[in-house]
């Protein structure tokens, strides 16, 4: 399950994790916050007293895009002019 808010400066999304009754440990919640020049991912920690936080330049998520579809080894996206 996911849900979508626009901020003023931000889309928020928050994939929330589900499982079958007793299958597995529920996972905390992702949220992802998506501005114009980058993308933060939060998560709290595995004990719940800190955000683990990690911030992706829009190019480094198109790297991550196209990553996901290609074969082991070494590339380098060229960025628009």
């Amino acid at each position: 399950m996911f849900t979508i808010e626009h901020d003023f400066d931000a889309t928020v999304i928050t994939l929330i994790d589900e499982a079958e009754p007793n299958t597995r440990p529920l996972n905390e919640d992702v949220v992802i916050l998506n501005f114009d020049d980058r993308v933060v991912i939060e998560q709290m920690s595995d004990d719940g007293d800190e955000v683990v936080r990690i911030t992706f330049t829009m190019h480094q998520l198109a790297e991550l895009r196209a990553a996901l579809n290609l074969p082991e080894g070494n590339y380098r996206l060229e960025r628009p002019a």
